[in-house]
Order: structure tokens, then sequence, then C-alpha cells
């Protein structure tokens, strides 16, 4: 008789981080944590935290069935110190977080840059706004996807921390 396979049982901690924790980070940890069937644990942060949640964020995450309580505005700093949980991954999702000299993080994470249009940032009618929000979220659902698919425990540190590079370069298609 064979013996039941054993799975490794290691929940991976991700942080996702950009400037205001506002928008899209959030939107990347609801999704992350919806989508991981319990595989990853999804955090954000931001370097210099608005300190509330971006109300069209949470209602788009509402809107798609994304639970968003416990959801919040945190800076950095919460991650960074004593106590705080060891992250196995840091993205950045927009170009000024990945531009700042950020914390050193315990554990040495996996990192990479995963750059998505601030949506919070976009001015003018409200269906213009709606679009920039959704797109950002189209973005990261797509690249949240594509990392679920890694077959993380089977790669070596290079060559995983070359695929979630190349996740950050996937390049949203075009209608």
């Amino acid at each position: 008789m064979n013996a039941p396979k054993v799975y490794n049982a290691k929940t991976y901690n991700v942080l996702f981080l950009c400037t205001g924790n506002s928008a899209r980070s959030i939107m990347a940890e609801a999704i992350l944590n919806a989508q991981s069937a319990g595989r990853f644990r999804g955090f954000s942060a931001g370097s210099h935290a608005a300190g509330t949640v971006n109300p069209r964020t949470i209602e788009l995450l509402q809107r798609n069935h994304f639970k968003t309580e416990g959801l919040h505005s945190k800076s950095w700093d919460a991650f960074s110190g004593p106590g705080a949980p060891v992250m196995d991954f840091v993205f950045t999702v927009c170009d000024q977080a990945a531009a700042e000299v950020c914390p050193v993080w315990p554990g040495q994470p996996i990192s990479a840059h995963w750059g998505v249009a601030d949506p919070a940032a976009v001015t003018g009618d409200e269906e213009k706004i709606h679009r920039a929000f959704n797109d950002a979220f189209s973005v990261l659902s797509r690249r949240i996807s594509l990392f679920l698919c890694l077959p993380i425990d089977k790669l070596s540190r290079l060559a995983l921390t070359q695929e979630v590079q190349k996740i950050g370069q996937e390049q949203p298609a075009t209608v």
C-alpha cells in the first residue's frame, strides 16, 4: 500500500506595499487572501499611509464579493519591527514606493516590483475614475493568479525571484 502524499503545510506571508495603502495594496491583500485557499496570507502597508482606505476600493471589493472587514491603511513600520509577521514575499505595487528606501524585512523575503497605475490619482468624470479602479483591480488579479500558479516549493530561490519579477512585467491585455 502506498503512503499518502505529504504536502507542505507552510502558509506564505506576502506584503503588498504602496505609498498611501488606500487602494492598490489593499486590493492586492484582499485578492490574495480570497484566492489563495489559505496557502498564502496577504498583508498591505504604505510608506506614507493615508490612514483610511479609499471608499472606491471598498466599494469595488464588495461589488466583486471580496471580504473587506479588517482592511485598513497602515504604515509599513508595522511589519518591520519586533513581533511582526515574517514575510516570505514583498511586492511593491507603485513606482514611488519601489523607489523609496524600504525597511529591512526580517527573514530576507523575496521581493519584486509589480507597478500598477494609481486609480486614486485619477481625476475626471465618474466613468474615468471607475475604469481606473477596475483596471488596477484587473491587473492585480491577473498577477496574483500567475503568482498562485507558481510551484513555489519546487523552485530555487533564484528561479522564484526571477518568476515573481517576470509577473511584475506582465502587461494587461489591451482592448
